[in-house]
């Protein structure tokens, strides 16, 4: 689609320097109607000012919605199924909201007849492919805007030079070099650029946004417990929460106790490798909190699949196909694997620390009368140990015989 058949356009819009030039661009560029769309996802911020600078440029049909419960009932919670980490360590926030966002700007598209949708990600990072395959799987004919594949605003200095010729106010702190940008929603805390670009430098403390440091934290221990059903956190301390009430809740006690602090240097998509510095309090108490669940409800069998089938998991996440059809599979089968991960976990939370003390359900597949260092009155006959053994022995002894030292390569 031209230009000149762009006749509405529903932007992703925060508020800040970049979506609010882009705005500006756009009405210019393409001479067309803006429709803005302000997620809540619980990154923290007074959301109202977006709404004021969008009557500022003209905007007719501003959309600003909560989406926290969503966002953690449909998105989080079905991610923390599978206990889904990317590289070992990253929990996916900015993962995780991107798909989220998009289905909610197609649905506005819908509603309002627009032609296109248009967001704010770079052309260097992981956002822009997030965003565009979740908009071509939710509606394959529409039209993508991407400004920054587009325009020629190539630096932050052009983007301020536009901003001032157009009057788009400038936080104080953008002026000027930002020292990083952040980006944040209910379940993490993302800061990266500029003075975290330099991998081998420690990140200073004014990065982080969501958590105390762990040497700061209290020299008293916190416990708690947190239910689960079916794999989902249902109650915290035996009160029953809503999915985005809860994870709140964790997201006070991890910060009050430095937990979550991540600093990483990811391999991105588009194939670079990028430094970030990630704060999921709440979410990193919740990720051990339901492994510890399954411990005593998953047979081995199903667990081990699971840990095997996580990673593939987690990088479809990361790289944007949260909305393919192998994605729903995978969570199909992770899903079935939840219906007795029921019960309660009890933790201590310590500087920095989660520390798992206790676990019971009435679907525990752990049995005292056969771990029983005690007489076990004939549960387990430890005579079988010896068949079971020389059977699984019986291909490195054939290989040994054979002269092949090791085994039988």
């Amino acid at each position: 689609m031209s230009k000149k058949n762009v006749k509405k356009v529903v932007l992703a819009y925060s508020g800040g320097l970049d979506t609010s030039v882009i705005l500006k661009w756009l009405q210019e560029t393409y001479r067309c109607e803006v429709v803005t769309f302000t997620a809540d996802l619980g990154q923290g911020e007074e959301l109202e000012p977006a709404r004021r600078k969008a009557e500022m440029f003209g905007v007719k049909q501003i959309f600003i919605d909560d989406l926290r419960e969503e966002f953690v009932r449909d998105f989080v919670f079905p991610m923390f199924r599978a206990n889904a980490v990317y590289e070992g360590v990253y929990l996916l926030g900015t993962s995780i909201a991107r798909p989220l966002i998009a289905k909610r700007q197609i649905e506005i598209a819908e509603e309002v007849g627009a032609d296109a949708v248009a967001h704010g990600a770079t052309g260097k990072g992981n956002d822009q492919v997030r965003f565009e395959l979740s908009y071509y799987a939710l509606k394959p004919d529409v039209t993508v805007i991407a400004p920054w594949r587009e325009w020629e605003l190539t630096s932050r200095t052009a983007l301020l030079d536009f901003a001032e010729r157009h009057q788009i106010p400038i936080a104080k702190d953008k002026r000027g070099e930002a020292p990083f940008s952040v980006d944040a929603n209910l379940l993490h805390s993302s800061s990266e650029g500029k003075i975290l670009e330099e991998p081998g430098q420690e990140a200073d403390d004014i990065v982080y946004q969501r958590t105390i440091s762990p040497m700061a934290a209290p020299d008293r221990v916190t416990e708690i417990s947190i239910d689960f059903k079916e794999g989902d956190a249902v109650a915290l301390n035996g009160e029953a929460l809503s999915p985005a009430t809860l994870l709140t809740r964790l997201n006070a006690l991890g910060k009050e106790n430095g937990i979550g602090r991540l600093d990483l240097v990811e391999n991105r998509f588009v194939g670079m490798k990028s430094r970030g510095i990630y704060e999921t309090p709440g979410g990193t108490i919740l990720h051990v909190a339901h492994r510890a669940m399954e411990s005593i409800t998953l047979d081995r069998g199903v667990a081990h699949l699971k840990d095997e089938l996580m990673p593939r998991y987690a990088e479809l996440i990361y790289n944007g196909f949260w909305f393919a059809p192998e994605r729903r599979m995978l969570q199909a089968a992770i899903d079935a694997s939840q219906a007795h991960v029921t019960g309660r976990v009890r933790l201590k939370l310590y500087k920095g620390n989660v520390i798992v003390t206790g676990r019971e359900s009435p679907h525990s597949l752990y049995s005292m009368k056969y771990v029983t260092f005690e007489d076990d009155q004939g549960a387990y006959d430890q005579v079988d140990a010896k068949g079971f053994i020389k059977l699984n022995a019986l291909r490195l002894r054939l290989g040994a015989m054979a002269g092949r030292k090791g085994g039988a390569l």
